[in-house]
C-alpha cells in the first residue's frame, strides 16, 4: 500500500467521529427533551448542562475533522 492510500484511509477513519458527533449531539438533546417532558419545573435548571454537553460533542467532531484535514493534507 502507497503512502496516498494509507492517508485517505487513515483521513477516512478519523471523519467517522465527525458523524458520532452529530449522534452525540441528537443523543444530548434527546434526553434534554425527555427529561424536560417528564419534568418541566426542572427544564430551565438543567439548560446550562444542555448547552455544555452539547458544546463538548461538537468539539469532538470539530477534533475529528481537523484531524482527518492534518491527516490528508500536512502529513
Amino acid at each position: 500500500m502507497d503512502l496516498e492510500a494509507a492517508k485517505v484511509i487513515g483521513a477516512g477513519l478519523a471523519a467517522i467521529g465527525v458523524g458520532v458527533a452529530s449522534a452525540g449531539v441528537g443523543f444530548v438533546f434527546g434526553s434534554f427533551l425527555q427529561g424536560a417532558l417528564r419534568n418541566p419545573g426542572a427544564a430551565d435548571g438543567q439548560q446550562g448542562r444542555l448547552f455544555i454537553g452539547f458544546a463538548a460533542a461538537e468539539l469532538l467532531g470539530l477534533i475529528a475533522f481537523a484531524v482527518a484535514m492534518i491527516i490528508l493534507y500536512a502529513v
